[in-house]
């Protein structure tokens, strides 16, 4: 070829690299996280979802819920497990229609309130009264019929009796006679059967039994009840705005050294109303925790605990007599959790519990007189949840974080606690759905960097079929700030773990503020080895603000080991830590030190306020959102666990107060509360502003009127945006993009 035509050849060629390479490069830009996209409602979803398995239907196939193509509704299916074939149809255990003539018109008979095993029974609560659809007998019929509320009903086990608690008395109804059966009398403005008082409600039995506190037992001839007198009890006033005059709600709740409740243990027969009363003596100072019933029904175990909760003892109590002898005994230098569950074993073999009296958290195999028989698993890592224990098969399968804090796995191990092995694969976080006798699991599984997928194995943890990958393309068309899983190493050697998040185009030239999002609390870690994109996360990286979230020594990571050093000094090492990470995070370039932020919750809020007052060094801004500021406002069981009386800890309260820092304060706080808070009362974060006001302090203070520990639309929306502004004006010093909010988007 001459000269001449390799000229012109080589300028057409250039010609067309000139002309197709900017529109390559157009094609394949990606788009931009604006605030209208990160902070829409509701927000843009870049995964797509995975199947939607709702349980097992026996141990050879389990449930989807899916809506195919022509179908207006989604409906249930069986899938066979090893095959992936659909079955059939899961109907609906009641055909509703077939009583659609006989249920109360301003009903849905659809949805009970609750209903028996067998279905054949279903409860429903209209004007505070009870009614009863019978499907087998075709009845549908009013069960009370008074001016008082019936709370919590529910059914006895065998679906012939209904109990509930009426004006603080326990009562049962006969649901083949009709009778109604009152086993208490005394119940009033201070004295509780049945229902929990307030601190054993929140810190004891937790917010889902709704202050039930007694407990059918399996045979349905017996019903265990806590009754509770709260006479010594200081009352808290919380004052409700609504109305010309507003209102007050009268609690009872004891703060750190208050008298705690006067309790007594109560067995009722259900047919003749008898009532035995355990040989506990209700003036001690004491806690009682969740009771027990044997499989059959014919033994009841409590759970009992001094005041300084290093002891807990587990009574088998004789059912007729009273009579009490111990089962099990713990104690610890700092503190002993109550137990959440006991598992027994069939025919009177044993029982298992989780205890972390090594300081790890492991499995324990007992004889039923309370004899040790063998520790299941051991070593330094944590145990998380028993899902089975298949006997048939000597085989128990449970969850842990073995081989990272970080990360979940299942295992299974004999019961002799010999041949433990791992069941869950990869390095990724683990959520199980065991079939029901284990044959079979279903896996949910991410990282940070890989989106959530879902697999079926079978119980040696051969990947028999994957179920779904949430990953679409969509996520690829992004500009997306990518999260790293880090550790930060302390002075003293700890490494803890992390949550980076940087901007995409991360300019090291350039100084970036930090937001520092935390909870804090004793054995509560937020860091885990999961996928999350969060849009509003995503939104505030793509304006320049870097992310972090870290766990601190006593988060549950080391274990109980960690935990414990939390006794008698909170504040102490959650602070020493915090401040190890703004150190950390002031060694890189594009740190910018005078704009590093904190935020969180409850307990988030306790320690944001610390990092005001006695990290203002390191912390120069901090949005705290119903926070306890001093403990000595808190009650008396959680607060006790921790930092024992404040008569017994004067040091500790003061140092762990934000109040006692606050001369340090020179930042910016702002303040956030609701007033009617009946768990962290407004009143600590009152007696801050009192404080900072009288040190001439500035801080800003935002209240949500008559809004509890939390709070729900439209507030949520305004504190959200709220502090999203907070960001904007301060750390990120630019203008708030009132479009993103101006208008909820719509898909």
């Amino acid at each position: 070829m001459s000269s001449r035509h390799w000229n012109v050849l080589h300028r057409i060629v250039l010609l067309i690299f000139i002309c197709i390479v900017p529109f390559a490069l157009h094609a394949q830009q990606k788009k931009k996280i604006t605030p209208e996209i990160a902070f829409k409602t509701p927000p843009l979803k870049l995964t797509k979802d995975l199947p939607n398995i709702t349980g097992w239907e026996d141990d050879a196939s389990y449930l989807e819920s899916k809506k195919k193509e022509g179908e207006e509704k989604a409906k249930t299916y069986i899938i066979d497990a090893k095959t992936g074939n659909e079955i059939g149809e899961k109907k609906p255990p009641v055909n509703w229609d077939d009583f659609k003539t006989i249920v109360d018109t301003s009903i849905d008979a659809s949805k009970p309130l609750q209903s028996t095993k067998d279905n054949l029974k279903h409860l429903y609560v209209k004007d505070n009264d009870l009614y009863l659809l019978d499907v087998e007998r075709k009845e549908f019929e009013r069960l009370t019929d008074n001016s008082s509320e019936e709370k919590n009903p529910t059914f006895s086990p065998d679906g012939n009796y209904i109990a509930c608690t009426r004006d603080n008395n326990l009562f049962a109804i006969d649901l083949n006679s009709g009778k109604e059966m009152q086993y208490t009398t005394d119940g009033g403005e201070v004295v509780y059967n049945g229902w929990a008082a307030w601190v054993y409600w929140e810190e004891i039995f937790g917010r889902p039994t709704r202050f039930r506190a007694f407990w059918w037992s399996p045979d349905s001839r017996r019903i265990a009840f806590y009754r509770f007198d709260e006479t010594i009890v200081p009352m808290f006033p919380i004052y409700n705005s609504k109305g010309q005059h507003g209102s007050l709600e009268k609690t009872r709740y004891p703060k750190a050294g208050d008298p705690n409740p006067m309790v007594r243990f109560g067995i009722v027969e259900v047919t003749t109303g008898n009532i035995v009363w355990p040989d506990f003596n209700e003036k001690d100072d004491q806690y009682f925790g969740m009771p027990f019933w044997t499989s059959d029904g014919k033994d009841l175990w409590t759970q009992w605990m001094n005041r300084g909760q290093d002891q807990l003892k587990i009574y088998s109590v004789d059912l007729k007599t009273g009579k009490k002898r111990v089962v099990y005994v713990e104690e610890q230098s700092s503190w002993v959790e109550w137990f959440e569950d006991i598992h027994f074993l069939k025919n009177n073999k044993g029982f298992i519990i989780r205890t972390d009296r090594d300081g790890w958290s492991h499995f324990y195999l007992y004889s039923m007189d309370g004899k040790l028989k063998n520790q299941m698993t051991k070593g330094k890592w944590q145990v998380v949840n028993l899902e089975l224990i298949d006997e048939d098969n000597d085989m128990l399968y449970f969850t842990a974080k073995k081989e990272a804090s970080t990360r979940t796995d299942l295992y299974k191990v004999k019961l002799n606690g010999k041949g433990l092995k791992r069941l869950t694969f990869g390095n990724f976080t683990h959520s199980v759905r065991l079939s029901p006798k284990g044959s079979y699991f279903i896996t949910t599984y991410s990282n940070v960097a890989t989106p959530q997928k879902m697999a079926l194995c079978d119980n040696d943890g051969n990947v028999i079929r994957e179920l779904g990958d949430s990953w679409q393309k969509d996520l690829d068309e992004y500009e997306l700030a990518r999260t790293e899983l880090i550790r930060i190493p302390t002075s003293d050697g700890y490494n803890l773990p992390a949550l980076l998040t940087l901007p995409a185009d991360l300019d090291s030239s350039k100084k970036h503020p930090v937001l520092i999002s935390i909870y804090g609390g004793p054995n509560s870690a937020s860091v885990s080895d999961g996928w999350r994109l969060s849009m509003q996360v995503q939104g505030l990286a793509a304006e320049g603000l870097i992310q972090l979230s870290v766990d601190h020594r006593a988060s549950g990571h080391f274990g109980k080991e960690g935990v414990a050093l939390m006794y008698r000094n909170l504040g102490k090492w959650e602070m020493n830590d915090y401040i190890e990470a703004v150190k950390w995070l002031r060694t890189k370039p594009y740190i910018d030190a005078t704009k590093i932020c904190m935020t969180g919750g409850s307990y988030g809020g306790y320690v944001t306020c610390l990092a005001l007052t006695y990290g203002a060094d390191y912390f120069t801004h901090g949005v705290a959102n119903y926070s306890v500021t001093d403990w000595k406002l808190y009650d008396t069981h959680y607060t006790e666990r921790y930092m024992d009386t404040p008569k017994e800890n004067p040091e500790g309260y003061s140092f762990g107060s934000v109040i006692t820092h606050v001369d340090k304060y020179k930042g910016l706080l702002r303040i956030v509360h609701g007033t009617t808070d009946d768990n962290v009362h407004m009143q600590n974060s009152l007696q801050l502003a009192d404080t900072l006001q009288n040190l001439g302090k500035h801080f800003e203070f935002m209240l949500y009127p008559n809004e509890r520990h939390g709070w729900g639309a439209p507030k949520s929306d305004h504190s959200r945006m709220e502090t999203i502004r907070f960001y904007y004006k301060y750390l990120l010093e630019k203008e708030f993009p009132e479009a993103a909010f101006a208008k909820k988007s719509k898909t």
